[in-house]
Order: C-alpha cells, then structure tokens, then sequence
C-alpha cells in the first residue's frame, strides 16, 4: 500500500480526525501501561519455577530437598513426601495465578476498550464544540455575497484563538461591506456626472434643429455650448482614469521634487488667480523624494486648483514645500468660506462639492478624491484642517525612501 492509499484511508473531516487523535493516544497509553504491571507481576512478584531456590530472611539456603536432607539424614522418603508436597502446591499455585492473569488481562481488555471508546465519543463531542465557530464562519461565508454583506457572527465567549478569526472575518465583511458601498455610489455618481453634459449638448442641439432656419449666432451659441459640455466631459474622464490607476497602486517609482510641481500648479493656476485678486505666497524649498511623477503632479495640481476654486475675490493662498531627515511635505492653506470640522473628512470623498457653502458648480468634485488617492498609493498622509477664518488647511507628508537619499 502506498503513501496516497494511505492518505486516502485517513479521515477528511477534521472532526473525525480530532476524534481519532483525542483516541489514539489514550489507548497507546492504556497500553503501555498494562505491559508494565504485566512485566512486574511475571518477573518480580510471581515465581517462575517450583524448583527455584529457597529465600529465607533475605538468604539463600537451598533447594527443599537440600533442606530437607540437611534436617534428615536417614528418611529419604520423608523428604521424598515433603518434596512432592511442595512441588505439588507451587504448581496449583502459579496455574491458580496464571488464571487469575487471564481473568485480569481480558477485564483489562474490555475496560480499555470502553474507555477507548468512550474518550473517542468525548473527543467527538468536544472536537465538535471547538469546531462549531469555523462552521459558523463557513455558513456566513456562503450566505454573503456583494449584495448581502450585513452578516456578522459576534462570536461570544472567550478570547481565544477562535474568537479572534470570528472577529477578523467580522472585520473583512464590514471593509468588504463599506468598499462595496463606495464602488456602488462612485459608480452612481460618476454615471450621473457623465450624464449631465451629454444631457446638455444633446438639448443645446435639439434646440437649435427645433428652429426652422437656425441662423449662424444661433449655431454659433450652440457649438459654445456642446465644446463647453466636451470640456467638461473630458475633464471628468481624465479625472476618473486618474483616480482609477492611483487606486491600482501601480506606481512608476522615479526622482521627483514636489517644489516643481507645486510651482508648475501655480503657473497653471495663474489666469484664475488674477481674475480673482488673489494673493499668493508661495515658499518653495526642494522636496525631493521619489514617487509617479505624473500622479504626484497630477495631486499638486489638483490641491491648487481647489484653493483657488473654492477662494474668494482678494483672498489669499499660502504654499510652501520643503523636506526632512524623513520625509518631503507640501502644504497649502487658503482663504475663502468657513468649512466646519465634521464636514472636512467628507470633502475627500468623491463627487463632494463645496457649492451648497460657496455657491460653486464647476469642477467634477474629484479634486482632494483624486489627492487622497495619490497619497494613499505612494503610502503617504495627508491631513486637512478647517480654519477659524475660513478656508483649509491642507498637508501631505511623503516619507523618503533609502533611494531618493543616494540620488545627487
């Protein structure tokens, strides 16, 4: 027989095989126990010859018929009798000790063999209690799925090993639960941002085919709004496709200064900010460290443009960048409307807009998402905080590593 008939033999569930193996060891034991009791009792305590030599006050003085002729000298046969008595007597006594062995070794026998039984009915008992969580925890497996995900065991009982798979799987459902419900709202609401400019340009055509001779203003005012809704449109899918690879986390590690695209933000932001009368203080210190390039110009881009955005006309913008032993930093703050606290943390979120507070609809409200995200791939922080005056304040801190030090 081979090792795979063996496997084959052997238990699958691993009830059974907690069972056997609860079992196995108490029988082994039972019987090693035994075999030394019966090795005592045959070789110590019973005698093994009638003709052994006789002790007498821990002293060996003989066979009896030694004995007996040293006591006797002229009846031979007395000794003869004394002898046969003797020999007679030792022999009922070792077969009456040889019974009473056979009587005990079969006792012996039936009472390991129920107690072998009876510790493999205990093993299966409590083999099955131990295993009644993983069973738990197999059936909610199967009942969850991505659109049933509120299950939850709540393992009571103690702190041991099982309760502690109980609540990582607990853990899993609620991540698995949360991640799928932010799949399904971002899928919503990028849906329904895609949907709006088609909404327009289609109603901007319709409208002006409706005339029954557009003239060439009317056309003209068209073709600004279909351009002005394929802006729109197109900003919104860069932004997603932005999102959706700095989701991946599949990265492009290269040297990179965040100084240098803190300043290109600005440059780009430039037009607006002088529209807007907006003071700029801008303080630029290296901030070398490596990363993406194109995400991490993408997120600095994308923190400008919000304080710029979301601004007020004579406000400020404050940027500085620098670096550390540990890290690279940039932090940008700006003036404009007040923001309370417990509404910072949602403005990270995608598709968040600011316009029920500062009355701004521009913008797809994927900007600090998109940041966020950025972050989150190059496993750095970001914080952001509300001002008492109004405004944010914004910081991302990305730790250096080992091979942005070696570079000049």
């Amino acid at each position: 027989m081979n090792a795979r008939s063996l496997r084959r033999l052997w238990p699958q569930k691993v009830r059974t095989r907690l069972t056997l193996i609860y079992a196995a060891p108490f029988f082994v034991a039972g019987l090693a126990v035994f075999g030394l009791a019966l090795f005592v009792l045959q070789k110590i305590i019973l005698p093994t010859s009638p003709t052994a030599p006789l002790m007498t006050s821990g002293k060996l003085v003989g066979t009896v018929e030694q004995v007996c002729q040293a006591y006797t000298t002229t009846s031979t046969s007395l000794c003869e009798r004394a002898y046969a008595a003797y020999y007679a007597g030792t022999v009922a006594g070792m077969q009456a000790q040889q019974n009473t062995l056979a009587k005990l070794l079969g006792f012996w026998a039936l009472g390991l063999g129920g107690m072998t039984v009876a510790s493999g009915g205990l093993g299966w008992y409590i083999s099955g209690r131990l295993l009644r969580p993983v069973r738990e925890i197999t059936e909610t497996a199967r009942r969850a799925s991505e659109q049933h995900l509120g299950e939850r065991l709540a393992l009571a009982g103690p702190r041991d090993e099982l309760k502690e798979l109980a609540d990582t799987f607990d853990d899993m459902l609620e991540r698995l639960d949360a991640a799928f419900a932010t799949q399904r709202r971002f899928v919503a609401n990028a849906s329904h941002e895609l949907r709006t400019p088609l909404t327009v340009m289609r109603t901007a055509i319709d409208v002006t085919l409706a005339k029954p001779s557009p003239t060439a203003s009317q056309l003209t005012d068209m073709a600004v709004r279909v351009r002005r809704s394929v802006d729109r449109a197109e900003s919104m899918i860069e932004a997603l496709l932005t999102l959706a690879v700095s989701d991946q986390g599949k990265l492009s590690t290269e040297f990179t200064d965040l100084a240098t695209w803190a300043e290109d933000a600005i440059d780009a932001a430039a037009p607006e900010i002088e529209r807007l009368n907006l003071h700029v203080e801008a303080k630029l210190d290296p901030a070398e460290t490596t990363g993406d390039p194109q995400l991490l110009e993408r997120m600095a881009w994308n923190l400008v443009d919000n304080a710029v955005r979301h601004n007020e006309p004579g406000g400020w913008i404050k940027l500085r960048t620098g670096s550390s032993e540990a890290a690279a930093y940039l932090e940008i703050a700006n003036s404009g409307p007040f923001v309370p606290d417990d509404t910072v943390p949602s403005l990270f979120e995608p598709f968040r807009r600011m316009e029920a507070r500062t009355g701004v609809r521009d913008g797809a409200g994927l900007g600090l998402s998109i940041a966020r995200s950025v972050v989150t791939a190059h496993r750095a922080t970001v914080t952001a905080r509300s001002q008492p005056a109004g405004g944010l304040d914004i910081s991302v801190v990305i730790p250096r590593h080992r091979g942005a030090e070696s570079q000049p």
